[in-house]
């Protein structure tokens, strides 16, 4: 079994055990796991060599690029073609061992002579930003500021190296974009017509909670660009759809916010809207009310000495959180529901921001509220 097929083995054991990777695993059993290429990595790769094949005739068969903090990756031609006065390269996505949406994708940069300066352009499968809070204007191609400083770069060095203007129009694209586009937040965001090219370091780290709450933070902006009064964050999709059927909320005010409920809160805190409703299943809201802030079962866990103080009766010996509401009932429920909310108050104090939390069973039922109704 190759290393990447072992880590994939061991990260699917984990999610279906709940076990952190580490229990399941011990000295040279252990895998590094492989890291990836941003998209904004590979579009400067294939702008790199479009270039080149633009002024030269010819195309390399591989080009290295420099990355933000000083490394130099390769990156392997798999796709080219040209024109009169136009060259285009593709790249394939490598996202390591990262579960990245992107990985395999084909990220093409067609280059060709313009005047003004460097132009970026949303080919096919590429988004344009139609809302604004993001750091892209409306109108433009969503290719975010560190891959377009990273292709500006390129531009500059190869052009100054063959004697040219640096007059030049890069169009990325992605075969298959749109519907990649699809599990993203793009359409949330207000990016139509594609994915994005992203990417601040140029490296996709495995399993990375970092990028996930930059996102998290993206779709704050963006509702608070959008004048939105109202923001939920759910941690799954039973109830996201629960809460956004009970407040008739439109898409782009509900923030996924998954196990992540201290990165949306923190940054609520410094980027404030009028109110927020937390929601989720019983046994992560527990968490969140026992004063947890990252509530997945690797990284947190539920107090069930606490749980029967709540309720007023032993559940000690339950197994999980609904284990125990089924015995004690909708006080459980209730005093989830109010304790939470009280975690959230005090992680908001001084903001103005109302908040209200909703806690569901499997099925979406709601079990208990607390807070604005």
């Amino acid at each position: 079994m190759s290393k990447r097929a072992h880590a994939t083995l061991i990260v699917s054991l984990a999610a279906a055990t709940g076990l952190p990777i580490v229990r399941l695993m011990t000295g040279d059993d252990l895998p590094r796991l492989r890291r990836g290429w941003t998209t904004g990595a590979c579009a400067t790769a294939a702008t790199k060599a479009a270039l080149i094949a633009l002024f030269t005739g010819e195309f390399p068969r591989s080009v290295r690029i420099t990355l933000p903090k000083g490394e130099t990756p390769k990156f392997d031609i798999v796709w080219s073609d040209s024109g009169d006065g136009w060259a285009e390269v593709g790249i394939e996505k490598d996202a390591g061992d990262d579960p990245d949406v992107t990985h395999g994708a084909i990220i093409r940069a067609r280059v060709s002579a313009s005047s003004g300066g460097i132009w970026f352009k949303a080919g096919d499968g590429v988004g344009t930003v139609t809302k604004p809070g993001l750091p892209i204007a409306v109108g433009e191609a969503s290719i975010n500021p560190v891959p377009r400083e990273m292709m500006s770069d390129v531009v500059e060095k190869i052009c100054a190296s063959h004697g040219k203007q640096t007059d030049i129009v890069i169009e990325v694209s992605v075969p298959g974009g749109q519907e990649l586009a699809k599990k993203t937040w793009n359409p949330r965001l207000g990016i139509k017509g594609g994915i994005s090219i992203l990417g601040t370091t140029g490296i996709v780290r495995p399993f990375s909670c970092a990028a996930w709450i930059a996102s998290i933070h993206r779709g704050v902006d963006v509702a608070r660009a959008d004048g939105l009064s109202h923001v939920a964050g759910c941690t799954g999709a039973t109830s996201e759809a629960t809460v956004q059927a009970l407040h008739g909320l439109p898409d782009h005010a509900m923030l996924d916010m998954g196990d992540f409920a201290g990165g949306l809160l923190k940054y609520l805190k410094r980027h404030p809207v009028s109110r927020i409703t937390i929601g989720g299943g019983l046994g992560k809201m527990a968490k969140l009310a026992q004063g947890a802030r990252d509530l997945h079962s690797k990284r947190s866990q539920a107090d069930f000495n606490q749980l029967s103080d709540w309720a007023g009766m032993d559940l000690r010996q339950a197994n999980t959180v609904l284990e125990a509401y089924e015995e004690a009932g909708e006080k459980l429920a209730v005093a989830i529901a109010q304790r939470a909310l009280g975690q959230i108050e005090t992680m908001l104090d001084g903001t103005g921001v109302a908040a209200d939390t909703v806690v569901i069973d499997r099925a979406g039922k709601i079990l208990a509220r607390a807070g604005r109704a």
